[in-house]
């Protein structure tokens, strides 16, 4: 019987991950497929039943469903309840549950660049649906301080709320840190700017952007310019992926050089 795989989102058509399953489920012998699907809000919890009807095996969420699919669920892990963020959905026992792979590929996707952020500061810019796995990650990982700033408080108050000890900013407000990551969609488009004065920073620092397609953001590239270090959000990606398709399958793929080589074709 063949197995059908889902990411949606608003929008999805830029995702990879199609390309990152379907290949791993041909690579396994798994009679199964993986598609993408633009869904709007009123629409989720129709897909929660499909899972539960078992007309989907499973599936990713992307933004902006990461916490609004959350009501619908029957179980959330322990980690998509700390972070109340899901990003991959399965059923067991006749229960549809939502899980966090989010924190694993970006925490992993630090480690994997020798990167050490012990007692370090971080700046996160925006409050969405992967922040509270961006934060849950860098405590992991024994962060310092964490700095937070978004255009809208709203989100912000309420990420305070699960996460105590962050130290928000003012939109145009910045600060000396050790780690710049972007977490807004700010990127996804050719002309998309964040408002960061580059020549204010004292140290060479790491720019780390959540987005991977475009490779280099104009936040990357302008980092890259002024010597500083930079990473995209394709590690991570792969990583999560990773992590999704051991909670599905139980086979933990390989992101080996054949893998990424068919990736980039």
């Amino acid at each position: 019987m063949n197995k059908n795989y889902l990411i949606i989102g608003n929008p999805v058509e830029h995702s990879l991950s199609p390309k990152i399953h379907n290949f791993w489920f041909n690579k396994n012998n798994i009679n199964a497929t993986y598609e993408k699907e633009t869904l709007s809000e009123d629409k989720l919890e129709n897909l929660v039943k499909r899972i539960k009807e078992e007309d989907i095996s499973g599936a990713n969420i992307t933004v902006p469903f990461k916490q609004k699919i959350i009501p619908f669920l029957d179980k959330l892990s322990d980690l998509a309840k700390k972070t109340q963020s899901v990003n991959t959905l399965y059923k067991k026992d006749d229960l549809v549950i939502g899980d966090n792979t989010d924190v694993y590929g970006f925490s992993q996707s630090i480690l994997n660049h020798n990167i050490n952020l012990k007692n370090k500061d971080a700046l996160i810019i925006g409050a969405g649906g992967v922040v509270p796995s961006v934060i849950t990650a860098l405590e992991d990982l024994s962060i310092g301080k964490i700095y937070i700033k978004n255009r809208t408080k709203e989100k912000l108050l309420k990420l305070k709320e699960t996460f105590i000890n962050l130290n928000s900013l003012e939109w145009d407000q910045e600060t000396d840190c050790n780690i710049v990551i972007n977490a807004t969609s700010l990127g996804l488009k050719p002309n998309d700017q964040i408002n960061l004065n580059f020549d204010n920073l004292k140290n060479k620092i790491i720019f780390y952007d959540t987005i991977y397609n475009p490779p280099v953001t104009n936040f990357l590239k302008n980092a890259k310019d002024k010597g500083h270090v930079t990473i995209n959000g394709k590690l991570m990606l792969l990583l999560q992926a990773q992590k999704a398709f051991e909670i599905w399958t139980g086979i933990n793929p390989k992101i080996d050089e054949k893998f990424l080589n068919y990736l980039n074709d």
